[in-house]
């Protein structure tokens, strides 16, 4: 069967031939890092976060109000501009970081930013955060990551209309809705506890009560400016979320147990690494989650003799990227190799070249599942 024709859901086929094969929870490759080393780099600290956290909602606040005072002229685009990129680039990047737990040394305070920023996102903060660690224990594993960001061959006009948020937020709209009926679909309660479920409804309660309230003054004052300031950043602001989300992994190999195979780290300009909260360095973040993300560009200085070429800027990832994607219209099980320096524990050598065309991905479809080296 064609790779386009098969089932890629959660439940489906794809879901029990991992298990077969063995990907689920397994093992991953890690790169070897002394234990004071390593120690040192999952140090946390509420310092950096809380800079970074003041530094996001004084530029949010600013732009906010400068769009407010000069609402509707055209004038207040730049100022929506910037607040729309805070809103809901920056705060998914700290869903994501908050979320592992590392950004801050204090619990509360992560939990705290954690809360916003899955609000801004229309992310319920139970569902999300295990799907999250699904998506870290099995990475790219078809069947089984719930954040596989587009499957082969990818839908490229759901990509680029995703620029303007347009499924972030049918999606997660949609899923709050069910959430406030009562209602988890079967896929998500494959990775949500069932003691955790009644959160998750509780919570998508709450925010539609905040949204009625943000549709109620929208009414009364017969302008979207409400919505402008709270829902639709969504919209106006998503593009450079899905700009980096892209990167992180498409069109490399699905189903393997190496993070260096089917993750990318990406050198980009610092106010896109503080939009991103450093997770350009993607490779690094996937093999060890709980180093904060302050400490991943040490980290990356710590690993990089043991990882592939981190790309030069974005224009280089997608200089690879969009190739991938053409090759895999005319053969879904194509995928780009990751090339490993000399320096480097091999995976397994069959599964490495110089970015040459692939090989159908291993693991699935009868092709040998590849292992970490020992």
């Amino acid at each position: 069967m064609s790779r386009s024709n098969r089932d890629y859901a959660l439940l489906g086929r794809d879901a029990k031939l991992a298990e077969e094969i063995g990907l689920v929870s397994a093992q991953w490759y890690h790169t070897e890092i002394p234990r004071s080393e390593m120690k040192a780099l999952m140090k946390r600290s509420d310092g950096p976060a809380i800079r970074d956290t003041i530094i996001l909602f004084g530029v949010m606040l600013a732009a906010v109000s400068g769009g407010i005072a000069l609402w509707p002229s055209w004038w207040s685009l730049p100022f929506w501009a910037v607040y729309g990129v805070m809103y809901a680039s920056a705060m998914d990047s700290r869903w994501h970081e908050c979320g592992h737990g590392s950004a801050f040394k204090t619990r509360w305070m992560n939990d705290a930013l954690y809360q916003v920023a899955c609000f801004c996102m229309l992310r319920n903060p139970v569902t999300w955060r295990w799907s999250h660690t699904r998506h870290h224990t099995d990475t790219i594993v078809v069947g089984h990551d719930p954040e596989i960001i587009a499957m082969r061959p990818a839908d490229v006009a759901r990509l680029l209309i995703n620029v303007f948020g347009v499924y972030e937020l049918i999606g997660n709209g949609r899923t709050t809705l069910q959430l406030i009926a009562g209602y988890m679909p079967e896929t998500v309660k494959t990775f949500v506890p069932e003691s955790e479920r009644s959160k998750a409804f509780l919570i998508a309660r709450i925010w539609a009560v905040i949204y009625l309230s943000v549709a109620a003054l929208a009414i009364w004052m017969g302008s979207i400016l409400p919505f402008m300031v709270i829902g639709l950043p969504i919209f106006y602001g998503s593009w450079h979320m899905v700009m980096t989300g892209v990167m992180q992994h498409l069109g490399l190999a699905e189903n393997v147990l190496d993070h260096r195979l089917n993750s990318r780290t990406v050198y980009i300009n610092p106010v896109s690494r503080f939009i991103y909260w450093n997770m350009n360095y993607h490779v690094e973040h996937h093999m060890f989650p709980m180093v904060p993300y302050h400490a991943l560009p040490k980290l990356h200085e710590v690993v990089k003799h043991d990882m592939p070429p981190a790309h030069g800027s974005i224009f280089s990832a997608y200089a690879e990227i969009i190739p991938a994607l053409r090759k895999q219209f005319q053969n879904p099980d194509w995928f780009v190799k990751r090339s490993l320096p000399g320096t480097a524990k091999p995976y397994r050598p069959e599964f490495h070249g110089d970015l040459e065309p692939g090989q159908p991905t291993p693991g699935i479809g009868g092709y040998p599942l590849a292992t970490a080296a020992e």
